[in-house]
């Protein structure tokens, strides 16, 4: 009966002491990395988290479902954003599509529907000819998703987020920027619980920042 009390109370113990070993703080030069010269941003009073993807990116598909769900529990002093990545000349038809369909106000409502395209009805791009038939097969305005995509204001953004790539000095995706300054991924922190875990502990990290600097 002893014993037995003994092995509960060390059970206990353990378990109690569980949820600090399984959230570790993140650790710079790890889990993230400190840009020398900080990114620009959209947002000058909110942390921003800046994700760049690309919608032929398995990881990035994957990836999805979990940073959907961290998007209801986002902090309401942080915004978020979406920078398609071109990190080959042969990823900027999808950078394109991204920003036509932005430019449309329809991206919330089919951004997902490319990448199930893409990742699970294995649609091959080969031509600008493909996304737009595809537009107008998900149900969008086909004519003024050409218009969007062969637009001045589309080209300018995809050269913008070039800039951002290198700014942010991103190689692989998907990759994400907190404030301009901290720069994480799943391939750093080891584990998608560990990448939101780090971008939370890096939003506040900024948000203390954002504190300081407006006391000065």
């Amino acid at each position: 009966m002893l014993l037995r009390k003994i092995i509960s109370a060390s059970l206990l113990t353990f378990a109690a002491f569980m949820p600090l070993s399984s959230h570790a703080a993140a650790v710079e030069g790890k889990d993230y990395q400190v840009l020398s010269a900080p990114m620009g941003t959209d947002s000058d009073k909110k942390v921003e988290v800046a994700e760049f993807f690309w919608y032929s990116c398995p990881h990035c598909f994957h990836l999805e479902p979990g940073l959907n769900k961290w998007l209801k529990t986002m902090p309401k002093d942080t915004s978020f954003r979406r920078i398609p990545a071109v990190l080959r000349d042969s990823w900027v038809p999808l950078a394109k599509a991204y920003y036509a369909m932005e430019a449309m106000g329809v991206v919330n409502k089919y951004h997902d529907a490319l990448f199930n395209a893409i990742h699970m009805d294995n649609m091959i791009i080969e031509k600008d000819s493909d996304l737009y038939d595809w537009a107008g097969k998900v149900g969008m305005n086909k004519q003024a998703f050409i218009n969007a995509y062969q637009s001045f204001s589309v080209q300018s953004k995809v050269l913008r987020a070039n800039q951002l790539i290198r700014d942010a000095q991103i190689t692989g995706v998907p990759s994400f920027v907190i404030d301009g300054k901290y720069v994480t991924s799943e391939s750093m922190t080891g584990s998608e619980a560990a990448l939101f875990s780090t971008i939370n502990e890096l939003i506040v990290k900024a948000r203390k920042e954002h504190s300081k600097s407006s006391k000065k």
